[in-house]
């Protein structure tokens, strides 16, 4: 049975490998970019959008910690194939 829940994280490490197992690369919305920052994305061939801006790994985990982001993934679909969803989110204050 495939665990098609979500997961979280913070590590650049674990969300760098995520996305580069699914060709993923770091991008940030066009026009978004406020002061250095922006709203990040991952941009995935196929996938391409007109308003993504490819950027650096640190441009944009600069920006993911600079927004205090954390990362929500999914490793597979309930189908027990490969997922590209994932979402940026504010991290919650403990």
């Amino acid at each position: 049975m495939a665990n098609s829940g979500s997961k979280s994280t913070v590590t650049p490490l674990k969300i760098r490998q995520w996305a580069e197992q699914r060709d993923g690369k770091p991008a940030i919305v066009k026009d978004s970019d406020k002061n250095g920052g922006g709203l990040l994305r991952i941009n995935f061939p196929g996938y391409a959008e007109d308003n993504l801006e490819e950027i650096s790994w640190d441009r944009f985990f600069t920006i993911f910690e600079d927004s205090k982001l954390k990362f929500l993934y999914q490793e597979e679909t309930k189908d027990g194939e490969t997922s590209r969803f994932s979402k940026f989110v504010s991290r919650e204050e403990n």
